[in-house]
């Protein structure tokens, strides 16, 4: 690499997109991985299936970027989402749309858009890679190159950190980024984990850890707003013995900013899709089916069997009652136990558990033009390692996109 190239470390989402478009520049290119495999984290986004963007305009991303959204507008006018699905399908990944606009690959896998990212790198000349980079280099308040963990100092004068965040380590997500961006000078914003676990004062049952239930629907209440409901969702939620993970509570937890012990409580609707008077009703039947058994008898047939347990502890209900009696103010906490299960949140799971991470280089150190630093030349910043975090629905995908391609062709 002469000192006229630009090196970009990372080869995620970002990373390898910044690639691709740096080659339009005629310089030579190199991105640098650490780990052997390129792409490991988008391998496992969307349980494997890869929500690869939102089929939206720029404005929903934006709505859709609780931490400074307005400064993706420059990165998303510049390659939005209808540009992410039309770079896709044209080079020979088809997507489809579903439920929420998501965007993923019409295989289902992954893989074929960290393939199809692979072959375009190559096909752009661009070179990959296989080395963690120690140090970087600047000269005169100008990048100036890279040093590699074998002692190699490779030139260049201009350098993309897209090192991604501190979220899921074993992807290569281990904080490079930060260390990096602070000997430029930068300032970084507390890192936070997002879209994770969360644990809760009410602990399950053994035999509850890791029961999956599908097709439940939550609220998110917040008692420092007088009992607002901040959030709702339906879909998969895990129990686990430290609290609640799920396709739902991840989402759920990008919207609890300010995490104090106590202040948010999580309520689960265990039937959703039955109103009180027609829960009422099933449940007098189950009662009379039942008339001579147990009340742990009607549970079997309103609920996994591994969350009966907690549910007649929550319920106060003696396990060993009668069906036959059990009274109408009974059956009235046996329903609203059913529609309305809650937990208290006592805080998030560790950041290294988390999908995406809140916080990162400060935004008013980079120019959202360009994604360069506003404090050392020829230094640009894309990705999870900005300060700038998504909800749910493919949008932290396709911010990664945007600033990938935004540092490049700038």
């Amino acid at each position: 690499m002469n000192n006229n190239g630009t090196i970009i470390i990372g080869a995620g989402a970002a990373g390898l997109m910044a690639g691709i478009f740096s080659s339009a520049s005629g310089k030579p290119i190199l991105i640098i991985e650490k780990n052997k495999k390129v792409g490991r984290k988008l391998y496992i986004t969307g349980k494997g299936r890869c929500n690869v963007c939102n089929n939206c305009d720029e404005r929903t991303v934006i709505a859709n970027t609780p931490t400074n959204g307005r400064f993706l507008y420059s990165a998303l006018s510049r390659f939005s989402p209808a540009d992410t699905i039309d770079f896709f399908e044209k080079h020979g990944c088809p997507l489809k749309t579903e439920r929420g606009s998501r965007v993923f690959p019409v295989s289902d896998r992954a893989a074929d858009i960290v393939d199809t990212l692979i072959k375009a790198v190559k096909k752009s000349g661009c070179e990959l890679m296989t080395n963690t980079v120690k140090d970087i280099y600047i000269t005169e308040n100008r990048i100036s190159g890279v040093e590699l963990s074998d002692g190699r100092v490779l030139k260049c004068d201009k350098l993309i950190i897209a090192t991604g965040g501190k979220s899921y380590p074993l992807t290569g997500s281990t904080g490079d980024g930060y260390r990096f961006a602070e000997k430029a000078g930068h300032t970084i914003m507390p890192l936070r984990p997002s879209l994770v676990p969360v644990e809760t004062a009410e602990h399950f049952d053994y035999d509850a850890e890791g029961l999956l239930l599908k097709n439940i629907a939550i609220k998110v209440i917040d008692t420092a707003k007088k009992n607002k409901c901040i959030y709702n969702d339906f879909g998969e939620l895990e129990l686990r013995r430290y609290g609640l993970s799920g396709a739902v509570i991840r989402s759920a937890s990008a919207h609890m900013r300010n995490m104090e012990s106590g202040r948010y409580k999580i309520e689960i609707d265990l039937k959703p899709a039955l109103s009180t008077e027609t829960l009422d009703a099933r449940l007098l039947r189950e009662i009379i089916n039942a008339h001579t058994g147990i009340y742990t008898d009607i549970l079997s047939a309103l609920m996994p069997k591994a969350l009966i347990e907690d549910f007649t502890r929550i319920s106060g209900i003696p396990s060993d009652k009668r069906c036959s009696e059990i009274t109408k103010m009974e059956r009235k906490v046996i329903i609203d136990t059913l529609k309305k299960m809650t937990r208290t949140v006592t805080g998030f799971r560790p950041i290294e558990e988390a999908i995406v991470t809140s916080g990162g280089v400060s935004v008013r150190e980079i120019d959202p033009k360009t994604m360069q630093s506003k404090l050392v030349s020829g230094l640009y910043f894309a990705g999870e390692v900005i300060d700038v975090d998504c909800y749910t629905g493919g949008f932290n995908l396709q911010t990664a996109f945007s600033t990938g391609v935004l540092a490049a062709i700038s």
